[in-house]
């Protein structure tokens, strides 16, 4: 999610789940090693915690924090098509 409101409200709604959870508080603590799987637009994505961010950054290093575990093409893999 590009936006921290638009992420809660995917948690609020029930679209997120933690190391299997349904999660419904958007505060909950998340820890590296923990496997978020978030339905959105019709899509399941499974993703991985590497580590924690110390701040808030671009784009970019926000990728290198998890790692996608969901199956078929990558993220990447359907941009470049």
């Amino acid at each position: 999610m590009k936006q921290r409101p638009t992420a809660a409200e995917l948690v609020e709604a029930g679209h997120v789940r933690l190391n299997r959870a349904k999660v419904t508080k958007p505060g909950h603590v998340v820890r590296p090693d923990d496997v978020l799987t978030i339905a959105v637009g019709g899509h399941v994505r499974v993703l991985k915690v590497k580590d924690l961010g110390t701040r808030r950054g671009p784009f970019s290093q926000a990728c290198q924090l998890y790692e996608d575990l969901t199956s078929g093409p990558s993220r990447d893999e359907k941009d470049r098509a």
